[in-house]
């Protein structure tokens, strides 16, 4: 009984010591939680031809929008931040936006008989499913997630 209460009077006289344990928690949860989005993710878009129907994930034609997906823990900010780099190269730089909200080109493409137009695209979400597929986890990461050695 004492020697709880020793850890328990610590635990409350040294607020360092909880605010520690719940960085380091947070760290944990949010790295875990965005490899958990990032795999749901890159696991819709499955390889193939041809263009997706609109409200379904994209097909990967080379793999490179799959393989952009990354996540960042930012510890300062307290804050994960999960989705696809920018691609690179003249047409790839707004894809992955594209893909997942649909909207206007800012590529001028040419067109028939010279004319040019800005294309528009209608939304194949990937990123917003994952997450929605990912977030009923999250009370399981929290569970127990704070130990103290």
């Amino acid at each position: 009984m004492s020697n709880i209460r020793a850890k328990l009077t610590r635990l409350l006289f040294h607020p360092r010591i909880v605010t520690d344990l719940m960085d380091r928690a947070t760290f944990r949860v949010f790295q875990h939680f965005g490899a958990i989005v990032r795999s749901a993710a890159r696991g819709s878009i499955k390889p193939g031809t041809g263009v997706s129907a609109p409200g379904d994930p994209p097909k990967s034609h080379t793999g490179s929008l799959r393989n952009a997906i990354r996540y960042f823990v930012d510890r300062a900010a307290r804050s994960v931040i999960i989705g696809p780099m920018k691609l690179n190269g003249k047409r790839g730089g707004d894809a992955p936006a594209l893909l997942e909200h649909g909207g206007k080109s800012r590529i001028t493409v040419s067109g028939r008989n010279g004319g040019r137009y800005h294309p528009r695209y209608r939304a194949r979400p990937y990123m917003g499913p994952a997450f929605e597929k990912a977030q009923p986890k999250l009370p399981t990461l929290w569970a127990n997630s704070i130990k103290r050695k």
